[in-house]
């Protein structure tokens, strides 16, 4: 495999490691050494390496065919193990952010008895960094880490609203990475509306635009500054809630709990930072 990157501080076998983690999708829990290899593009002897790193780092583990299914000699393959979700609840946690919304979180949930979720951008799709679920009817699951297109999302179409039309643009100009091929499939003149539309208004709303029955309704977060950090909403099937309930009377509640998320927000990083050195003596 060509380098990816010419620059000399690019460091080519991170970048390598990181694709072998990210081969193990949706649908492909346990992956034989051929399939990593063929997924990642990396030659059989180099993605065995890395799995064998990855292996002795906690984050994979093998299956069904132990030491031989490194060879191929023996049917077996190789599983992502809980050790990675470190990785992205390292980035959730030193923002701090789900500490300051779960309590707010849950008590939107506990009054709505609907799913609520903050999701942040990443390219051309939304990555869910915090969610408290109930148990209802899904159309699509979802976790912690998933991601979907940006565009056809109650939070996406917040977060793109807080850049201007043409930060926008640039945005959605990147191939989502979310494997999913949304419903609606809007041009450059419909975006720039729909955008618009969530400015004036403060909110987002979609129904069925991502995948069928999925109904929700999304607000923005602020910092001290007022800018937007992320996105919260709450989540609903088309099934059980309706368009007037959603809008009538989730939204407020919504709103309330985004202001109390992005007031607490704010007020936590407005305290001085202050870093106590003790001597050898104390």
């Amino acid at each position: 495999m060509a380098r990816r990157d010419s620059s000399p501080d690019f460091i080519e076998a991170i970048a390598r490691g990181l694709d072998v983690i990210r081969v193990f999708g949706p649908g492909q829990p346990v992956m034989s050494l051929a399939a990593v290899a063929g997924a990642s593009g990396l030659p059989r002897p180099t993605a065995r390496r890395i799995l064998l790193t990855l292996e002795q780092l906690g984050y994979i583990r093998q299956v069904g065919g132990g030491s031989g299914s490194v060879a191929g000699t023996v049917p077996g393959g190789f599983e992502l193990t809980p050790r990675v979700l470190d990785l992205g609840m390292s980035y959730v946690l030193s923002r701090g952010l789900w500490e300051i919304a779960r309590p707010h979180m849950e008590e939107l949930v506990a009054r709505t008895h609907e799913s609520s979720s903050i999701a942040q951008l990443d390219g051309s799709d939304i990555v869910y960094v915090a969610r408290v679920a109930v148990p209802k009817i899904v159309a699509l699951r979802v976790s912690i880490g998933t991601r979907f297109p940006a565009m056809q999302t109650s939070l996406g179409k917040v977060l793109l609203a807080g850049l201007s039309l043409a930060e926008a643009e640039d945005v959605l100009a990147e191939p989502s990475r979310s494997g999913i091929t949304p419903r609606w499939q809007p041009g450059a003149a419909e975006r720039a509306v729909a955008l618009r539309e969530v400015r004036a208004r403060g909110w987002a709303l979609t129904d069925g635009e991502l995948a069928a029955a999925i109904r929700s309704v999304a607000v923005p977060l602020r910092d001290g500054d007022g800018k937007v950090i992320a996105a919260l909403n709450v989540n609903s099937h088309s099934a059980e809630t309706s368009l007037e309930k959603l809008t009538g009377e989730y939204l407020p509640l919504l709103l309330a709990t985004a202001g109390a998320i992005s007031a607490d927000w704010a007020a936590c990083h407005a305290v001085p930072q202050v870093q106590v050195t003790l001597s050898a003596e104390s």
